[in-house]
């Protein structure tokens, strides 16, 4: 499958890419790390969900990207981790694990009502662990809003939602991700760069990610235009092409970086790391599929996941920025 720079997300980010002043891309360095890359098993293990209906896990996926952003502390630099028995849980893990306990014992997070009337209390009792969950107050905004939206228009029911429209991520308006953004608010991610739009759609894009890679295999719900997403433009992949040394900031991007300074959303710093991280996840992946044979060819999440997966327990410092977007 043949990676589309004219899609949404990678042509809005051209000019970004053009004008870099603040981050600066190491080609040579992208070609041995993908040849190192090249030789990785991207096999993702879906989990064993054979008890569980698709519908809920649509449902599960769409609120958990609802939530998926700010995991660790913006003063302390301290990232939200659980410790459960011999396991650790950081970051999304975490929250994950706590809303699937939270589900078993009678908490209807996958209606539109529940969200819709959860108080920041209540939020705080169910998401408890080695620090107070991050952005507590604006996350329990977001399922105030959202659990809102879709009480009014879905009848509470995410799954009405994605049913009510084509298996394509973009389709004349009408496509996944075209609705999603357009309905809903909380998932219109997108900043202003020399007077144009730029497209990052970090958590509408994994929220389908998610739905297509658990179901997909199975066909019980299979997006049709892969071939238009991107990475997702979060805290966490620029650490592994900065570690990688396919990135390099500027050093006083570095120094804020390193020491904690708050990066602020929009900014034309965040602009260029979000769009550094999306060209060159794209570019890693051409340079990838080069090397791999026809049926061993991937996709650009399976990198972000490789990359994400490898690096979020990671200590380095990531850049914080304070944002309901990632």
């Amino acid at each position: 499958m043949n990676i589309n720079w004219d899609s949404k997300v990678l042509h809005s980010i051209r000019p970004v890419i053009e004008n870099l002043e603040n981050v600066s891309i190491d080609h040579v360095q992208l070609t041995t790390e993908a040849k190192k890359l090249s030789t990785v098993n991207y096999e993702i293990k879906v989990a064993n969900n054979q008890d569980k209906k698709p519908e809920d896990i649509i449902r599960k996926t769409m609120l958990i990207n609802t939530l998926n952003f700010a995991f660790t502390d913006f003063e302390s630099q301290i990232k939200y981790t659980l410790n459960v028995g011999d396991n650790t849980f950081s970051d999304t893990d975490a929250m994950v694990y706590q809303i699937d306990r939270a589900v078993e014992v009678g908490i209807d997070f996958y209606d539109g009502h529940y969200l819709r009337d959860i108080t920041e209390t209540t939020f705080k009792s169910i998401f408890r662990a080695n620090i107070e969950m991050p952005m507590s107050k604006e996350k329990t905004d977001v399922l105030n809003q959202v659990g809102q939206i879709l009480v009014e228009e879905y009848k509470g029911d995410w799954l009405n939602f994605v049913k009510s429209g084509p298996k394509k991520l973009y389709q004349k308006g009408e496509g996944l991700i075209e609705r999603l953004v357009s309905q809903f608010e909380r998932f219109k991610d997108t900043s202003i760069y020399l007077g144009e739009e730029v497209h990052f759609l970090k958590l509408a894009q994994l929220a389908f990610w998610g739905i297509h890679r658990e179901l997909g295999k199975n066909d019980d719900f299979y997006i049709e235009d892969m071939e238009n997403m991107t990475a997702f433009a979060d805290y966490i992949v620029p650490v592994a092409l900065e570690k990688m040394k396919i990135i390099t900031y500027s050093e006083k991007l570095k120094n804020k970086i390193e020491q904690g300074v708050l990066i602020e959303s929009d900014s034309i710093e965040e602009i260029e790391i979000r769009a550094a991280t999306l060209f060159v996840t794209a570019q890693l992946t051409e340079a990838i599929n080069k090397l791999r044979l026809d049926d061993e060819k991937i996709i650009i999440p399976q990198l972000d996941f490789k990359l994400w997966t490898d690096f979020h327990a990671n200590k380095s410092p990531h850049h914080l920025t304070k944002t309901i977007m990632y």
